[in-house]
């Protein structure tokens, strides 16, 4: 659990993110940004998906 959170620790500081715990709180609640931050989406205009 620990590797997964310094994953997404390091994604979201490459992504822009200064501010880990408000970035993160902004996100806990909505499950469908937390899975972009990762490239992960159901779009079909996206590829890699």
């Amino acid at each position: 659990m620990a590797a997964l959170r310094n994953l997404t620790i390091g994604r979201l500081r490459l992504l822009g993110a200064d501010n880990i715990a408000k970035t993160t709180r902004a996100i806990q609640d909505a499950p469908e940004h937390a899975v972009w931050i990762w490239g992960i989406t159901d779009s079909l205009l996206l590829p890699g998906t």
